[in-house]
This record gives structure tokens, C-alpha cells and sequence, in this order.
């Protein structure tokens, strides 16, 4: 008699203890996967890491051109040379450490074994072959139909002497939000003469010659963003931000030519 109430008792308690703890996890596995959901014009930030020492680069070049011209409005152009080519004897006059760093960082946070070119990052989520222009056609279509988090307005931006400041307002949520400021040279042709595309001309576009971030404690703010040697007086530069959380991923953009 003793074993046929506990049995049925125990099993109950058990039946409990079960159901709370799978409620208990969905609620909280909700509250992690839950994303903000965004109210704004949907943007497509585009951040190729390329190479003037990569003969598999410039197609990915071109095509990453080619889209920001079809899209102007939604599509965001960043184009990041890396500096682990130049050992084969021709070195990039725009690749920097840092971007390669840059690059580092993403593909440990995908969970990519290392670095390659033409790598595309599309809003800092997702990563593919930048020559891969079905692949591309497809991502613009699908993150262009999410709405963004945050909207960026660039009120004013001016040039002086070495140096560009700004005034931005960001809405939508600040909380754990950075701005990054990049600095992008429309276009510039190049004579290689050594490594992988010894002998080519190269026309490279929307390459990133200097980036700063910023805290976002307020809604509105300024910044300066430093314009290095690189560029010519004659050049036509960009200016361009980009709200991104804890981990990367682009919530929001804007631009205005300099």
C-alpha cells in the first residue's frame, strides 16, 4: 500500500519539477533570441576585404561598384585592403593592419578558421565569397527587406584643413551601442607593377582610408574624423556612419560626400 502511493506521488513531483524547468528555459532562451525589431528604412552595409596583391580580388572589386550603383540609397560600400598580401612583393598603398584585424575579428566571431580574399561581410552577421554575385543579389534582397534598428542623420559635415568634422543624431535604441565614422575614397587607379596582378591597372573603389569610433551615450553628438595623406586634393571622398552593438552587428547608416 505504502509503495503504490509513493510511486504515483513521486512520479507527479517529477511530472512538476520537469514542466517548470521547460518553461523556465523557453522563457529565457525568448528573452536571449528576441531581436529589437527595427522601424527603419532597411540598410545594406557591404564590407569587402580585398587586396591589390590578390589576382582573385578584382572582380569582387568591381562587382561590389557595380551593386552600390544599382542601389545608391541602400546599399553601403566599404571596401577594406588587408596587408598580409604585400609579403609577395607588391604592397597596397591603402591596406592597413588594422583592417586585417578588422577581418580577424569577424571571422572568429563566425567561427571562420582564418582569413581570405575577397571576403564580403554583409551588416557584420554573415560572410561569403565577395566575387559571388548571385550570392550578393540574394543577401541584398533578403536584408533588404528587415527593417534597421537605429537612423542616422548626418546634419553637417565639413572639411578642415586635415580633418572633417561632423553632427549626427541617432534613433532607435542607444543601449550597448557604438558609432563607427569611416572615411571613404571613391575611386583610385593603380599600376601594379609586382605580385599576383603585376602588369594590370587596377581601378579600385569605396576604399576606406581611416575609421574611429564613438560612444553613444546621447541621441545627438559630434565627432572629428582625421583625413590622412593618402588622399588627394582632387579626390572625392565619403563620409560614412554606422551604428553597431556589442558584437558587430550593423543596426544603421548614413552618408554624405564630402
Amino acid at each position: 500500500m505504502y509503495k503504490k502511493i509513493i510511486i504515483p506521488t513521486f512520479a507527479l513531483l517529477s511530472i512538476f519539477i520537469i514542466t517548470f524547468m521547460s518553461l523556465s528555459n523557453r522563457s529565457h532562451n525568448t528573452t536571449l533570441d528576441t531581436e529589437p525589431i527595427g522601424t527603419y528604412e532597411p540598410v545594406i552595409v557591404l564590407e569587402l576585404f580585398t587586396s591589390q596583391g590578390c589576382s582573385s580580388c578584382p572582380p569582387a572589386d568591381v562587382l561590389l561598384n557595380k551593386v552600390k550603383q544599382q542601389y545608391p540609397d541602400k546599399v553601403f560600400a566599404l571596401s577594406y585592403h588587408v596587408d598580409y598580401w604585400n609579403y609577395i612583393g607588391w604592397e597596397d598603398p591603402f591596406s592597413q593592419s588594422n583592417y586585417t584585424k578588422k577581418q580577424r575579428f569577424y571571422n572568429q566571431k563566425f567561427q571562420y578558421r582564418s582569413n581570405y580574399t575577397p571576403q564580403l561581410v554583409v551588416n557584420g552577421k554573415e560572410h561569403f565569397v565577395g566575387s559571388n554575385g548571385a550570392k550578393l543579389t540574394s543577401k541584398i534582397t533578403e536584408y533588404g527587406k528587415l527593417q534597421a534598428i537605429n537612423n542616422i542623420a548626418i546634419s553637417s559635415a565639413k572639411q578642415n584643413n586635415n580633418s572633417i568634422a561632423f553632427s549626427y543624431e541617432v534613433k532607435g535604441e542607444l543601449a550597448d551601442k557604438e558609432l563607427r565614422a569611416v572615411l571613404v575614397l571613391d575611386e583610385r587607379t593603380t599600376s601594379v607593377k609586382r605580385g599576383e596582378n603585376r602588369n594590370r591597372t587596377l581601378k579600385n573603389s569605396n576604399i576606406v582610408v581611416a575609421e574611429q569610433y564613438f560612444e553613444l551615450n546621447a541621441p545627438k553628438g559630434k565627432g572629428v574624423i582625421q583625413i590622412p595623406t593618402i588622399v588627394a586634393e582632387n579626390d572625392s571622398i565619403t563620409l560614412l556612419l554606422v551604428t553597431e552593438n556589442e558584437v558587430a552587428d550593423i543596426t544603421g547608416a548614413a552618408k554624405v560626400s564630402i
